[in-house]
């Protein structure tokens, strides 16, 4: 990063929305949402429908898509401390009232088992170490579909739980889960956001969140985007705990990412390179696929792509020195958010918060189900 950048200001990144600009249900037609079409190369905007991106594509792009797949990961339960166990058993009518609801957001898988955790944890105050929680219909003790103890304390007050073995963990957390929606989507999550909030071509299970701008593409756009001869390849990188989490410094650089699960495949490394040294642009859609392409740029000594896995906790802000991404597809981002702030990397603060003025002016759709933005 650049060290002249040191005293950007989580401030500059700032904007007036309404409130009622921010998109809480998706459209019928996913591909019929928006798209502002920005040219870094004269300063040129452009209002446009995403039915139009394929066409707007050059005929070498080589065009990256994150797979990933959101967890169902929002679970419902009741704690059992110590002191409910006693006092419900002495007086079985008060078992009720005593076991407080407890709501867990699973943010990231931990030490390679299926069981253990990372999570967010409400209310968090009562919920210590040592803590079970008991989730599904008829969530007790006795009767419960799954349960957890509360094994440690995380830096940020995240909490990491280790599940009882169950057969069919997935299975289960499938069943009983609930979509997490970003918190401005002030809805409950209903069963067709399992659909909607979901990329057409999601695979690898595993994140809180979905990479939003996926959400625009249909199969048939996809297929648009293939008979035009345009090369795609496929990475994943697990949102997790960084999408929730607000930056608390003023101080852009004092702030501290969460890091994420990513891997690159061999075949999508060897396509990723081929492009770069053909000279061809590499399309990103997503800010994630963005984040893990710039740092698999930097775990080599030479800058290649090469097939790896690991935890990715790249934080991209002005300054940033893009070596991999050529164009960006991203939905709109909330004001003073990391991911605005990697979109101004990528294209100039100021241009971008014009763009976003621009937005506000013609009524655009944000945040994840909303519209989005072509930036090359």
């Amino acid at each position: 990063m650049n060290s002249d950048n040191a005293c950007v200001l989580v401030s500059d990144f700032d904007y007036y929305l309404p409130e009622e600009m921010i998109a809480k249900q998706p459209l019928a037609d996913r591909a019929a949402a928006r798209m502002m079409h920005l040219r870094r190369s004269g300063d040129l905007l452009e209002d446009r429908s995403f039915c139009e991106f394929p066409d707007l594509l050059r005929a070498d792009d080589l065009l990256v898509f994150n797979n990933t797949k959101v967890l169902p990961a929002r679970l419902y339960g009741h704690r059992s401390g110590a002191r409910a166990q006693r006092l419900s058993a002495e007086n079985p009518a008060s078992r009720d009232f005593l076991r407080g609801r407890v709501e867990v957001l699973l943010t990231k898988q931990l030490s390679g088992s299926a069981l253990e955790w990372e999570a967010l944890v409400h209310p968090g105050r009562k919920l210590g170490v040592g803590e079970r929680v008991y989730f599904g219909k008829d969530a007790s003790a006795e009767s419960h579909e799954l349960a957890a103890e509360i094994i440690g304390r995380g830096t940020f007050g995240e909490r990491h739980l280790r599940f009882d073995p169950v057969e069919d963990f997935f299975g289960v957390v499938n069943r009983i889960g609930h979509i997490p929606l970003p918190p401005y989507i002030d809805r409950p999550d209903t069963p067709e956001d399992r659909e909607q909030y979901q990329t057409v071509y999601a695979k690898a299970l595993g994140s809180v969140a979905a990479p939003t701008a996926g959400l625009h593409f249909t199969p048939e756009i996809l297929e648009r985007v293939r008979r035009r001869g345009i090369e795609m390849a496929e990475l994943t990188l697990h949102v997790g705990l960084g999408t929730f989490q607000p930056v608390r410094e003023e101080v852009v650089e004092e702030h501290k990412l969460h890091s994420e699960w990513y891997e690159i495949s061999a075949d999508a490394a060897e396509a990723i390179e081929r492009a770069r040294q053909a000279g061809r642009r590499i399309v990103a859609v997503g800010t994630t696929t963005v984040r893990t392409l710039e740092f698999a740029a930097r775990r080599t000594a030479d800058g290649r792509i090469t097939a790896q896995s690991g935890e990715a906790d790249i934080f991209i802000y002005p300054g940033f020195d893009f070596q991999v991404v050529g164009a960006i597809l991203t939905n709109f981002h909330l004001p003073k958010s990391t991911l605005l702030m990697l979109v101004s990397a990528f294209a100039g603060r100021e241009r971008i918060l014009r763009a976003y003025e621009h937005a506000v002016r013609e009524k655009y759709r944000f945040y994840s189900y909303g519209d989005c933005m072509l930036v090359e």
